[in-house]
């Protein structure tokens, strides 16, 4: 199992790798091939804009060490540690530090090749590079300094949102398309495929890591060629420990590779958004519930994100959940992994808003809003009771909580805004 994606830090690396190179070649040929070319630039004044450039730059290395220490710091502490990684590893911020100390080192490499051997010339085409850098080095500062308007509630909310969305998008069928062909839950099949005899366990070893995705197609091939069946017994999202069982292959002519399984199976340090639309939830509630603690004590910022985890759930609800069964070319099952139900996403979405909001007027009424479009969202009877359950346990957690006998007729009510515009749905 390989990680997940390249270290962020290996940016700024290769600018400053290129740089160097560029740095002891370009200068060179430019001496040899192009010495011709002259600007005109006197060699005192040539010398005084590039050290006043690449002192610049190192300046503005700093700012952007002390503008990530802000975005990580300002997102731990107001929203949730799980989105220091957003903004933590944010590309743009390494190719800015990348850019910034390119700039610095040719500057510095173009300033020798300024009056060498005292010949009085002022390299052209490098000395144009070394402007065109800086050009480029402030367009990006610009795009860095627009970056801390993402930190605002409202963008990083509609952030999550978002990726959630394109995951939901991504994983599961629309109920409407198809219809009565729905496949079977992974539930069902992972019982069928027990029928069959163990032929092979794969298990983690090594320091945790956290299940990131699973290359589908790569699993779907190597069970095909086996006539085997692949039960994976970790889900996406899963931490892995020492002796975690990944998988059992059921069946099969031959045994699988174990270095190509363990390669299917993509693992990075946190959660990812890949293949796991429980992770948009999980960070939307964090938000929610951070807001809602006593040293913080802000119920409109959980207002903000049910708005976005009720648009998430309303998508899921008209969505095949049961999308763990993957078939080859011959509609054979040949993988089967593990999915959240609906009762799991209610759960995740609710139970701990819920709790840490009981005293909040304003999160009650948005969490009965919520439900409430739910419950005329959903189309699948089993759905609708799950959400009619957490709509009855809802009255309950009103009902002993500590607010007084108003305060409980204002909190039964269903409000989008939390407290704002109260409504009452027309009987049928």
């Amino acid at each position: 199992m390989k990680p997940l994606n390249m270290p962020p830090w290996l940016i700024p690396m290769l600018y400053i790798i290129g740089t160097l190179v560029c740095g002891l070649v370009f200068p060179r040929l430019e001496q040899e091939y192009l010495a011709a070319y002259n600007h005109g630039m006197s060699v005192a004044s040539a010398q005084a804009t590039l050290s006043a450039i690449a002192s610049g730059m190192m300046a503005l290395t700093g700012i952007i060490f002390a503008l990530a220490f802000v975005m990580v710091q300002f997102s731990a502490i107001a929203y949730s540690p799980r989105l220091v990684a957003w903004f933590g590893r944010d590309p743009i911020l390494f190719h800015a530090l990348g850019l910034f100390t390119s700039t610095f080192f040719y500057a510095i490499a173009t300033l020798a090749w300024i009056d060498r051997e005292g010949d009085g010339m002022v390299p052209l085409f490098s000395t144009l590079l070394v402007t065109v850098l800086l050009i480029l080095s402030m367009v990006v500062f610009a795009k860095l300094v627009q970056r801390l308007s993402d930190i605002q509630i409202t963008n990083v909310l509609h952030f999550v949102g978002q990726q959630g969305r394109e995951v939901i998008r991504a994983m599961f069928p629309r109920l409407d398309t198809v219809g009565d062909t729905a496949s079977e839950s992974w539930q069902t099949a992972a019982e069928l495929a027990r029928q069959r005899p163990v032929k092979q366990t794969l298990r983690h070893s090594g320091e945790p890591w956290t299940v990131a995705r699973f290359h589908i197609d790569a699993l779907v091939w190597q069970a095909q060629a086996a006539d085997a069946v692949i039960v994976m017994e970790c889900a996406v999202g899963d931490t892995l420990v020492e002796n975690t069982l990944l998988l059992r292959v059921y069946g099969g002519k031959t045994l699988l590779a174990e270095t190509s399984l363990r390669g299917a199976i993509q693992t990075a340090r946190e959660r990812t958004f890949d293949q796991d639309p429980k992770y948009p939830l999980r960070l939307l509630a964090d938000i929610a519930i951070k807001a809602l603690s006593p040293a913080i004590n802000d119920p409109t910022t959980a207002v903000q994100a049910l708005d976005q985890i009720e648009d998430l759930l309303h998508r899921l609800g008209r969505r095949v959940l049961d999308a763990g069964c993957v078939n080859d070319d011959q509609g054979i099952v040949r993988l089967i992994f593990p999915t959240p139900s609906w009762e799991d996403y209610l759960a995740l979405a609710f139970d701990e808003i819920r709790q840490y909001g009981a005293s909040s007027v304003q999160v009650m009424r948005r969490l009965r809003s919520a439900l409430m479009g739910l419950a005329g969202s959903v189309t699948e009877a089993d759905r609708k009771a799950a959400v009619d359950r957490y709509l009855h346990h809802l009255n309950l957690t009103v009902e002993h909580s500590l607010l007084d006998a108003e305060d409980q007729i204002m909190a039964l009510q269903e409000d989008r805004q939390g407290l704002g515009l109260s409504r009452r749905r027309a009987e049928k």
